[in-house]
Parts: C-alpha cells; structure tokens; sequence
C-alpha cells in the first residue's frame, strides 16, 4: 500500500487520450487508454468530435482512480499535457461544443497564410508572438 499517493498524467493527444499514475518517486502504479479516430472532412482537414475529447479523457481518468482506490492509493496530484494547437468553441452557457475541433494537423487555412507571408505579414507576426504564420497555429 502506498500511502505517498499517485500522480496522475492526462495525455490527451491526437490518436487517444490517456492517464497514468504514478508514484512519486516515478514508477507507472496504472494506465488506461481510449483511442479515438480523427474525421477527414478533405485529405488537408482533420477534426476531432469535440465531445469524444472529452468523454475518453474522463473514461480514462475514471479507470485509473477506480484502479488506484481498489489498491488503497489516493490521487495526490493531476497535470495535463494536450494538443496545443487543436481549437475548439464553447458555448459559454451550456458547456457544449459549437462544433468539432479543428486539429493541429488541419491546413484549411495554408493558403491564407502563405497570402499573408507574401504581402509581408510574416515578420510583424513573429515580433509580436515569436510565432511563424502557420495553419497549424490556433
């Protein structure tokens, strides 16, 4: 029995979302994964059901601390790692997503982009974010 407790690590990325708790000291006490697959609207369009983010985050995180309580082992700690850049909207009264989010890998907008980098939009960009115009950024 571990009475230290455990770290949890929520790892929602691109293919699946993911927990694992581990102990202090760093050794995997539980995992659980639940993939899920991204929606090509167009070869260059990639989306995530908004709400499928979600439920398999939650589906996973449930799993571990059942896991972790059958062992006598409380959850001390969480920290989250994501996608980054996938953008998502909210409705700020319901909670619910307007929409499917759109993944760091979509190039709907590289056109756009590279429009912008032509008319020399590219370097006041980069002094005010450090960031290159780039469809991946949200």
């Amino acid at each position: 029995m571990n009475r230290d407790g455990a770290l949890l690590a929520i790892d929602q990325g691109t293919n699946s979302s993911r927990t694992i708790a581990s102990s202090p000291t760093g050794a995997v006490l539980e995992t659980a994964q639940q993939p899920f697959e991204p929606i090509y609207l167009r070869s260059d369009w990639v989306e995530h059901d908004s709400e499928l983010i979600w439920s398999t985050a939650l589906v996973t995180v449930r799993a571990v601390l059942r896991r972790l309580a059958e062992r006598d082992i409380p959850g001390i700690a969480v920290g989250i790692t994501n996608q980054r850049e996938t953008t998502v909207a909210w409705n700020r009264r319901t909670g619910a997503p307007l929409c499917n989010a759109i993944v760091w890998q979509d190039r709907r907008t590289a056109d756009m982009c590279r429009r912008l980098a032509d008319v020399g939009e590219q370097e006041s960009l980069a002094q005010q974010t450090g960031l290159r115009r780039d469809s991946c950024f949200s």
